[in-house]
């Protein structure tokens, strides 16, 4: 069955690839099996897609600029557009909104995208529990431009970073002192910055942010040597401005490609995916373990009694699980 799927896969059957990414999401462990087939075969094919982070705090407009920038990308340059809108879940009962599709209603019918909302499942980071894999997979698929928007609250936004090759952020023009407040963490990872809503905004108030945002910059030092990242203006309602940001796009792809940073940055994204997928595998079989299971219980009794230091009972249940 894996084998079949990956063959419609190939050939661009979107049903297909949802079924896929479903199965890579599952935490059935038959599920996670075919998945795994699958993310082999994508990963034979070696394609690579650019890859975008779009990220902001929530109500800055990423559905909508997503919206208006993939159906400029699929009309003006003739791309295949795959957008991966990630929605916050749950902590009570797991569930997760998903509504950002019904934002995109422009995009979301054109032929060549694919857009698939997915839950966040716990996974701090701004992104999905198997974004990487679901990146391979529609990557597979043939589309060539990746789009994932992130939750998108505010300084955890560090795994989306480490998933993608260029990521941008949106900021609201109204600020204040929010931009005091994402600060640092998430301003140091943006490699190009749009600031929204220009066309509701009065023309002194919007040019005094763009101003305040580009000295903001002056004290986080460069991510990457000889990049500082440009501050654009955006309306939904303007298609030059979609132009002007792709074109410092497509600039800061040069960049990266002519200094060598965008296939250290690849080779980064895979040791660090290596890194996780070791992580998940021991943590399972830790926490999994039929024998080990009863150990857990005789340390959590331990604990409460307060018999050893929580150090001491940590290191022993790691010792003998080793052994």
């Amino acid at each position: 069955m894996p084998t079949q799927l990956f063959d419609r896969i190939v050939l661009g059957d979107r049903l297909a690839l949802a079924k896929a990414i479903t199965l890579v999401e599952s935490q059935n462990i038959e599920h996670q099996q075919e998945a795994n087939k699958l993310v082999s075969e994508a990963l034979k094919l070696n394609k690579a897609a650019l890859r975008i982070g779009i990220t902001g705090a929530p109500g800055v407009g990423k559905s909508t600029f997503i919206n208006n920038f993939g159906s400029w990308l699929v009309n003006e340059k003739q791309r295949r557009v795959c957008v991966l809108a990630i929605d916050p879940s749950s902590q009570k009962n797991h569930g997760s909104i998903l509504g950002d599709k019904t934002r995109m209603e422009t995009l979301s019918m054109l032929e060549d995208v694919f857009i698939r909302p997915s839950p966040t499942s716990g996974t701090l980071g701004g992104v999905a529990r198997k974004t990487r894999e679901t990146i391979l997979l529609c990557e597979a698929a043939g589309y060539d431009t990746i789009l994932i928007e992130t939750v998108g609250v505010g300084q955890s936004e560090y795994l989306a970073d480490s998933l993608v090759d260029c990521l941008l952020l949106l900021l609201l023009p109204n600020a204040g002192d929010d931009l005091q407040a994402i600060k640092r963490g998430i301003m140091e990872l943006a490699d190009l910055i749009v600031l929204t809503k220009s066309d509701v905004t009065e023309p002194a108030i919007y040019n005094q942010a763009i101003s305040d945002v580009a000295n903001a910059l002056n004290f986080i030092p460069n991510k990457f040597e000889g990049w500082t990242p440009k501050v654009s203006n955006y309306s939904m309602h303007n298609k030059e401005d979609v132009a002007e940001i792709w074109k410092g796009l497509e600039k800061f792809i040069g960049h990266q490609k002519s200094k060598g940073h965008f296939e250290t940055k690849r080779k980064a994204q895979k040791i660090e995916w290596l890194n996780e997928a070791i992580k998940g595998k021991l943590e399972s079989s830790f926490f999994e373990d039929a024998d080990h299971k009863n150990a857990l219980k005789n340390a959590l009794s331990e604990l409460e009694n307060g018999a050893k230091s929580l150090e001491d009972i940590a290191a022993k249940l790691i010792d003998d699980w080793r052994k």
